[in-house]
């Protein structure tokens, strides 16, 4: 078989292996650590080959449902997010489990450790443990392939999605893969039975019941797989069961080879025997996960006290944050001596709105008319470059929970009296999860201001496709909102003024009035022109 070895992402590399084992469409929302894997497939010439989809979703929850519809037409579908997204899509993805698939369906979950660009590190494994299906989790760039490749074939021979989950330093680091030939997998006729998707009750029952009967099997997969590999040692004081990127981070610190029994899972659901091997053998067990102690609350709940389990949970390694193999030396007792001090002058700095940025413009005469004239006001963010505005210069935004949450929380702000209850929204975020919120606000005429700042784009992750782009206007009225309560604005020092008597106007208005301030995301232009350039 011809294989080539290329220069990797981990999230390239999936992207890869999900291309070669015949993907028939990638459905996504952008989100750092994920973004990277559509856009990887969105440009690769086999995509246009072979007509691949591969357009942007309006939200995780629609990428899960189209590509779950795929798979009911018998192709090979995968859909990708970060693991916040997870929480959109969790209404489809558990009841997929239930369902079962038709053509393989791989759902990547990209998960970040740390919190780099994210509001908490939720932990995707326990997602597709409550959901019953198999889980794959790359310890390195060539597993993220392979097991993206292998994934569905697995898949279809299940019956049930696959979860795979990374972290985001396997997803942004680089490593050499060897990419086999790709197959074109024979495309498997649509479901026709009315019995596996129709969850009504009485077939959901049985649905579920037929589900929990393939846990052996897939229990016994998980024993038997590749990603699973259990490797002896002469030191039995302790064992190590190291999960995804950790065992890179433990093998990191012995590159002649661990003297403890070290126990690797990269496949799940959890291999009992070889869990149980290990623990017979070894008097104490230390498992470095990055990300919850998923694993070692459940050798916990398997050993009870038998067996003394080390982790996250009793401080061995800290209860937060992503590891490093500098972090599981300490865990081990000694220190990496390979690595090398941060010089003092060397400081954190913190993210900011480029300059030239529309959002600059639109904070400035936010809160200036806002401090100035009303006392009382608050204002709701959301998920985007906008959210920024809560840092220096501007401090302009009292809330940033979850995509959409800034229209939901205004209104509920000003049922309970807040005034003015001003909502700061993105272009992307509003067609993302933010039109329902809005609905909810026209139906009771609540006392909203809804600033939705239009740069055209999904800027935060790339600029990336923004699905309400050319149409914010029209889907408010649809909504609901009055005419002449859409106010569209350029956020240019030249139109301060203008920005200010609209905003006023808005704000004294005692019901629903949605302010767009549009101009381009200035990145998102000059990559434009630099492009027009060349």
């Amino acid at each position: 078989m011809m294989m080539k070895k290329q220069l990797l992402l981990g999230d390239e590399a999936l992207a890869q292996g999900a291309l070669d084992a015949g993907l028939s469409g990638v459905y996504a929302y952008p989100g750092t650590p994920s973004t990277e894997i559509t856009e990887y497939i969105q440009g690769a010439p086999e995509t246009a080959e072979r007509k691949v989809h591969s357009r942007w979703s309006a939200n995780e929850k629609t990428a899960m449902e189209a590509a779950l519809g795929m798979s009911f037409a018998g192709k090979r579908a995968m859909v990708c997010m970060k693991h916040v997204g997870m929480n959109v899509a969790a209404d489809c993805f558990v009841n997929a489990g239930i369902t079962g698939v038709r053509g393989g369906l791989l759902v990547v979950a990209a998960d970040d450790p740390g919190m780099h660009s994210s509001q908490n590190e939720q932990d995707s494994r326990f997602y597709g443990d409550f959901s019953l299906i198999p889980m794959y989790e790359p310890s390195n760039q060539q597993e993220a392939y392979d097991m993206a490749r292998s994934g569905f074939d697995f898949s279809e021979q299940t019956g049930e999605p696959v979860l795979m989950r990374l972290v985001t330093r396997l997803a942004h680091s680089r490593a050499g893969v060897e990419c086999r030939e790709a197959q074109i997998p024979p495309t498997l006729p649509a479901v026709d039975d009315a019995r596996q998707f129709v969850l009504l009750p009485g077939i959901a029952r049985q649905r579920y019941h037929a589900l929990l009967e393939k846990q052996p099997a897939l229990v016994q997969a998980s024993e038997e797989s590749p990603y699973n590999l259990y490797t002896d040692g002469t030191d039995k004081s302790l064992g190590i069961v190291a999960c995804g990127i950790g065992y890179n981070y433990l093998m990191e610190n012995y590159p002649d080879g661990c003297p403890h029994p070290v126990l690797k899972i990269g496949q799940y659901p959890l291999p009992r025997k070889q869990l149980m091997k290990i623990a017979a053998e070894c008097d104490t067990l230390l498992v470095i996960e990055d990300g919850q102690p998923f694993v070692e609350k459940q050798l916990k709940g398997y050993l009870g006290n038998a067996l003394r389990v080390k982790g996250r949970m009793d401080g061995t390694l800290p209860p937060d944050g992503e590891l490093n193999p500098d972090i599981v030396a300490r865990a081990l007792g000694f220190e990496n001596k390979s690595t090398f001090a941060i010089p003092s002058i060397v400081e954190m700095r913190p993210p900011a709105l480029c300059e030239g940025c529309g959002h600059r413009d639109m904070y400035t005469i936010l809160t200036k008319v806002l401090r100035e004239e009303f006392p009382g006001h608050r204002v709701f963010g959301d998920i985007g470059c906008y959210t920024l505005g809560a840092g220096a210069p501007f401090h302009a935004i009292h809330s940033c929970v979850d995509m959409g949450a800034s229209i939901t929380m205004a209104k509920g702000a000003a049922d309970a009296g807040i005034y003015p209850a001003v909502a700061v929204i993105g272009d992307s975020t509003f067609t993302h999860s933010g039109m329902t919120g809005l609905l909810d606000c026209v139906n009771e005429q609540a006392n909203v201001t809804i600033v939705i700042s239009d740069n055209e784009t999904t800027a935060m992750t790339g600029g990336q496709d923004s699905a309400g782009t050319g149409r914010l206007e029209s889907i408010c009225a649809g909504i609901g909102v009055e005419p002449e309560h859409i106010r569209v604005v350029i956020p240019l020092k030249k139109n301060y003024e203008e920005m200010e008597r609209i905003l006023r106007e808005e704000l004294l208005y005692p019901g629903v009035s949605v302010i767009i301030p549009r101009r381009e995301c200035i990145q998102t232009l000059a990559r434009k022109k630099r492009k027009q350039a060349k």
